[in-house]
């Protein structure tokens, strides 16, 4: 017998997982795109113009295929989840109305300029028409992020209860916008989203480079690429652990069933409360098996304090507990591609620091593969917070003194959608998204073997377009663009 329910949320999280292949990497690939340009608009020096122009290529694509997928879960909740949207739909309406805003017309409204102004506006206005790509795109997972935020840990808002056909309905509606916006979890979440994000863009910039550099090709640009990506890569691998610890802090306080999912931390005791690296939770057992545990080290990490215990998951009514093995699972694969990604990307920079990089092909070749581990933490990790938060869609809480009723997953369904138009539905999704993948990975490919155009050829077809430009970039400049790179950027 196939359940609605569970169909619906396969559907939902099928759907909103191939969708987010896709912004993390046009955010991340903004923030490198920029980096690029403000070099060349920096030095003129048309290597990093060619740089620039080839990462804009590919930004586009994934551009493009981000706005396709994503406009399916919008559907999504007005088919399969129309309680949860009467539900939320005040609380989400300011908030989409918001990234649609001060997102997604600064973001579209220059892009334009960004891909096809090249040749048609000055260095200024492009460079300027970069960062406001960049910013929309950030811009637009600020509000997803704060929507979903709100969910986890709902603030500014009170219940209002409506007559839907003869029944009485609650709805959430916002009183205070601002603490809506800012609610509990919202910063901590949107930081560690973002930096998520700056990784894999870092990544897949330095995997091509990477790749370039191992098949000889591309060479003088792939070494300027790997100098803002690899740094780049380091810091935010960084970050996304520092903003990670803060945000597992704060959970303890706000979701403590999810705490306990994730470490699958069952009992509470008066004794302090170890770590697991990994293992196998049995949730009907309560145990954990082939576990290897580090005493003392959640209570630490939680705390700050490594003899305060943290509370387990039998403080947690029975019917209010989250499932923990994919929760635990998940968070610790995300842990753990996350501190591979810090010494990777830590031997990457030392390396080339020293100046012996392009000699550790070994190391090249890891980089070459580090994509796939950037974009399975991102995946993972939310997982970890949908999944770690259930049975809850919304979870309870208290406004102003007052307790407010949350909103159960199996209570925000459709009331007339049935299991088998769901499941006809998921078959006709996963046929439409496999070829939306298969074309994704055979364009983006194309654009990668192809690579950059080469500086030789950028130089003759400005020659050809705009004469004068090139008299002015050689005399601001004093040199060709022959030579080594680096030399003429220090000189």
């Amino acid at each position: 017998m196939m359940d609605v329910e569970i169909l619906s949320r396969l559907q939902f999280a099928g759907t909103i997982m191939f969708h987010y292949l896709f912004p993390p990497l046009s955010i991340g690939l903004g923030l490198q795109l920029f980096l690029c340009e403000l070099a060349y608009y920096r030095t003129r020096n048309p290597a990093w113009e060619a740089a620039a122009r080839f990462w804009t290529r590919v930004f586009a694509v994934n551009f493009a295929m981000g706005v396709s997928t994503g406009i399916v879960m919008e559907f999504e909740f007005g088919t399969n989840w129309a309680a949860y949207s009467r539900f939320v739909g005040d609380v989400f309406g300011s908030a989409l109305a918001a990234e649609g805003i001060f997102a997604f017309f600064l973001e579209s409204g220059f892009l334009a300029v960004l891909v096809f102004g090249w040749d048609r506006v000055g260095p200024t206005m492009h460079l300027f028409s970069t960062l406001m790509v960049f910013l929309g795109s950030m811009f637009s997972a600020v509000w997803i992020v704060v929507a979903n935020s709100w969910q986890q840990t709902p603030a500014g808002y009170h219940i209002v209860w409506h007559d839907v056909q003869g029944e009485s309905m609650p709805r959430a509606e916002v009183t205070d916008f601002w603490a809506m916006v800012f609610n509990p979890s919202s910063v901590d979440r949107l930081t560690h989203t973002l930096i998520g994000a700056f990784v894999l863009g870092a990544f897949f910039v330095a995997s091509v480079c990477s790749y370039y550099l191992l098949k000889g090709r591309h060479e003088e640009i792939a070494r300027r690429c790997l100098s803002i990506a690899l740094p780049t890569s380091l810091l935010f691998t960084i970050l996304a652990a520092a903003t990670g610890h803060d945000s597992a802090q704060k959970l303890v306080e706000t979701q403590p069933a999810k705490l306990a999912a994730m470490e699958a931390h069952f009992e509470t005791t008066d004794q302090p409360t170890g770590l697991y690296l990994f293992g196998w939770p049995d949730a009907e057992e309560e145990t954990v098996h082939f576990g290897v545990q580090l005493p003392y080290l959640l209570s630490l990490m939680v705390y700050n304090d490594p003899m305060e215990p943290v509370p387990g998951m039998d403080q947690i009514p029975s019917d209010e507990r989250p499932p923990v093995w994919l929760p635990f699972q998940t968070f610790h694969l995300m842990v753990g591609l996350g501190t591979m990604m810090i010494g990777v990307s830590s031997l990457a920079c030392w390396f080339w620091f020293r100046g012996t990089l392009l000699q550790r092909r070994w190391l090249l070749w890891t980089i070459v593969f580090m994509p796939i581990a950037a974009m399975t933490a991102n995946q993972a990790g939310w997982i970890t917070a949908e999944v770690g938060r259930q049975p809850w869609i919304v979870y309870p809480s208290i406004q102003d003194g007052v307790e407010m009723i949350g909103l159960k997953t199996a209570d925000g369904l459709s009331e007339s959608v049935t299991a088998e138009q769901v499941l006809s539905s998921i078959i006709l999704f996963g046929i439409i998204y496999s070829m939306l993948f298969a074309v994704w990975v055979f364009v983006l490919n194309h654009k990668i073997q192809h690579g950059p155009e080469s500086v030789d050829a950028l130089l003759e077809h400005k020659r050809r377009t705009h004469p004068s430009s090139m008299s002015e970039q050689f005399q601001r400049t004093g040199k060709s663009h022959g030579g080594d790179f680096l030399e003429e950027d220090s000189e």
